[in-house]
């Protein structure tokens, strides 16, 4: 279903997204030999690439009903290739309505080719994306090879050393055997760590967004699609156990100003959180926010809104004060404004941002 885009994005946003692993293996690392997860070996920090949040979003997108580009698609029992997907794009085409031999015409092509291409795969236009072309296509020389996508996530780090949770690395599977019921086994490397609280930062560049025609709908579907992929993306054996626990989209007043780097802002209060080796739940830790507010203030000035949602169980403290979601949207009302503050409703909110409600406006 196609989405309207002429609206496209004017202002930058900045993104900070926490959300946490119990017992789960949130980014395994296929070239480790067994999918041991990502920990920077100088840190001890489990990692979480970027690839890894976006098939998250990618997956939430698709299962909302939104087009997706880069997805594992089955056709007839075969690997649907996204060469495939474009070619069935130049099909729905009449080729002969065009003469590429003229400017003109080539801009029409493509703006015909890639206006309905970009309509019906959102993911595109948040995160870009390499086109697979036939060279051998006549066409091929007037479409571009790529998009650059104007919604950039950096790779997730813990906020602390995690453990591995030893007693995983070797389940053994007992099955009783029909001859004599008698039992046998083997052995499934299974490794997860005990708990992580992941930081990410990201940015929408409004620039870039030109070029995949992403929309103001597209970023404020970003404030759900985030808390609601996780939340329901997380579900297979290994990633189940993760929760978010923090999103907030700084939506900024002037053109290519941003302030950079706001999720090393939150840091762990260390008086209100345990060890590192002892930490196995949300409730272990509380989140400072003092910097992180303190400097939103200094730039009140240049914020259009703050869009933000809190897990009703993390715990946040701020001017010494231990409190949970509710300390951290006043601390944020005080430093930018009431009116300036957004508490995003997660689950009433994402149903304006479906295509069918996107498509009625």
């Amino acid at each position: 279903m196609s989405e309207t885009t002429t609206d496209t994005v004017k202002n930058r946003s900045e993104i900070v997204f926490l959300y946490d692993a119990v017992d789960a293996n949130p980014n395994g690392n296929p070239l480790s030999g067994s999918n041991r997860p990502r920990i920077d070996p100088q840190t001890q920090q489990a990692i979480v690439t970027d690839v890894r949040l976006k098939r998250y979003l990618r997956d939430q997108l698709d299962d909302d009903g939104h087009g997706v580009y880069i997805r594992n698609v089955q056709e007839n029992g075969e690997q649907y290739t996204r060469k495939q997907l474009l070619e069935d794009r130049l099909k729905a085409i009449d080729l002969d309505d065009y003469d590429l031999d003229e400017d003109e015409e080539a801009d029409r092509f493509r703006d015909a080719v890639f206006g309905d291409f970009l309509a019906n795969s959102a993911d595109v236009r948040y995160f870009g994306a390499t086109m697979s072309v036939d060279t051998d296509n006549k066409y091929a020389k007037h479409l571009p090879d790529h998009f650059t996508g104007p919604v950039q996530f950096s790779p997730g780090k813990s906020m602390h050393a995690v453990n591995e949770n030893e007693e995983y690395d070797s389940l053994t599977s007992v099955i009783a055997t029909q001859k004599g019921k008698g039992q046998g086994g083997f052995d499934l490397d299974d490794h997860r760590i005990q708990y992580g609280l992941f930081r990410f930062h990201g940015l929408v560049d409004e620039h870039g967004a030109d070029d995949t025609k992403l929309s103001v709908a597209d970023v404020e579907r970003l404030d759900t699609l985030c808390w609601r992929s996780i939340k329901n993306q997380t579900i297979s054996r290994s990633k189940v156990g993760q929760e978010p626990r923090l999103y907030c989209r700084v939506e900024y007043a002037e053109e290519s100003f941003h302030l950079g780097g706001l999720d090393r802002d939150l840091t762990l209060d260390e008086a209100g959180s345990k060890d590192d080796e002892e930490l196995r739940d949300v409730r272990d830790l509380a989140v400072s926010v003092d910097e992180f507010v303190d400097r939103l203030a200094g730039a009140a000035d240049r914020i259009e809104q703050v869009h933000v949602v809190a897990s009703d169980v993390l715990q946040v403290t701020y001017d010494g004060e231990l409190g949970t979601q509710e300390l951290l949207y006043e601390a944020l009302e005080e430093a930018v404004g009431t009116d300036s503050v957004h508490v995003i409703d997660v689950y009433d909110e994402h149903t304006e941002t479906l295509p069918e409600a996107v498509d009625a406006e």
